[in-house]
């Protein structure tokens, strides 16, 4: 690039990175030149100082900045946040990793500059493309997720699982309000939003080892990825954290039962005591649950485990007390009795829902 006019925002989402920050700068000097773009990290508060690191070099590089976000993580929200806040007409994304080419941003850039390309994806699996030295079980659950992720999208997309990719920004403007921003592949989410046809121009390139630092997939990405599947496929009717949040209620039904047999059958414990012993089992089970599942991107540790879980104790009590309430008036109303029941239920679950979600999860404590 020779021109100083800003062309393109890189945006780099960075959980304990810093060892790879100013290599990954290096490479992109190299790769795209020294002036005309910008990169944004948006750092989910990383432990290592992975954010002070980016500040450091933005003291001295105009180029860089610091999105750093505070009680919540999550690739695709970082995504999310870095290109709103990007400046350029062109917003790539890519790790920080440096797994991801950083040589064929030059081409992914003409193709939306000049090809027409409303999206220009780097792909590991076109011609000239791969995955590099993954494992063989790896290879088969990629090569799975991203068959399902086609199937769903129903577009001529080799790689909708990237997460190397850059687009317009007129495509973000016409998708932001509508992403889940739930899981890790945010380029699924946009490519599943987006309302009208879009131009897709596939680059390929060779997915390298890891240059500094750890790898961030665990045993969750399955679930997460699920996540951002049922919310694209029916999430418009039912919020799907709803979803998962009432299918860990009923999980916690047979906590309450199993506790409450218990104690009543097996220790001989007076019904009151194994009741109570019972519900409080219950809460717990379904606060612990709906951490790590309904709030992964939210979730609350050390100190703020134990206040969240009194928050979400005294909600689900309020729950209940309207979950009595309602199905008893129905009922003395000549309400069936099942339907009085269900709706006591119902009632109870979206008030639960609804304060636990502002309460309980929603403060960054």
């Amino acid at each position: 690039m020779i021109s100083s006019r800003l062309r393109l925002s890189v945006v780099v989402p960075t959980f304990n990175e810093s060892q790879n920050i100013s290599e990954l700068l290096s490479r992109l000097q190299a790769a795209i030149g020294i002036t005309g773009w910008e990169i944004v990290f948006v750092d989910d508060d990383s432990p290592d100082g992975t954010a002070d690191v980016v500040r450091t070099i933005a003291r001295n590089d105009p180029r860089v900045r610091c999105l750093q976000r505070i009680g919540r993580r999550g690739l695709a929200s970082a995504c999310i946040e870095g290109m709103l806040a990007a400046s350029a007409p062109t917003i790539a994304v890519m790790d920080a990793d440096l797994q991801h080419d950083e040589t064929i941003l030059s081409k992914m850039l003409i193709e939306v500059e000049q090809g027409g390309a409303d999206i220009a994806i780097g792909t590991r699996y076109s011609e000239g493309g791969s995955t590099g030295d993954w494992n063989q079980s790896r290879k088969v659950m990629s090569r799975l997720a991203t068959t399902v992720s086609r199937l769903i999208l129903k577009l001529p997309v080799s790689d909708p699982m990237s997460g190397f990719f850059m687009l317009r920004r007129e495509v973000l403007d016409s998708t932001v309000h509508h992403l889940s921003g739930v899981g890790f592949k945010i380029l699924l989410d946009i490519l599943a939003t987006a309302k009208l046809p879009l131009r897709i121009a596939e680059i390929p390139y060779c997915f390298r080892d890891r240059f500094a630092g750890e790898s961030k997939l665990d045993e969750m990405a399955v679930w997460e990825y699920g996540m951002l599947l049922a919310d694209k496929t029916f999430g418009r009717f039912v919020p799907v954290r709803f979803l998962t949040f009432s299918i860990i209620g009923g999980l916690g039904v047979f906590v309450h039962m199993a506790v409450l047999s218990s104690m009543l059958k097996g220790l001989n414990f007076g019904f009151a005591i194994a009741q109570s012993a019972a519900t409080g089992s219950a809460m717990i089970f379904n606060f612990a649950a709906n951490n790590v599942l309904t709030y992964r991107d939210r979730r609350l540790r050390g100190w703020a485990w134990f206040k969240g879980l009194v928050s979400f104790m005294l909600t689900c009590s309020i729950g209940a007390i309207a979950n009595v309430g309602i199905a008893t008036y129905l009922f003395t109303n000549r309400t069936q009795w099942m339907l009085a029941a269900f709706a006591g239920v119902l009632v109870g679950a979206v008030w639960n829902y609804a304060v636990s979600q502002v309460y309980t999860w929603g403060r960054s404590t």
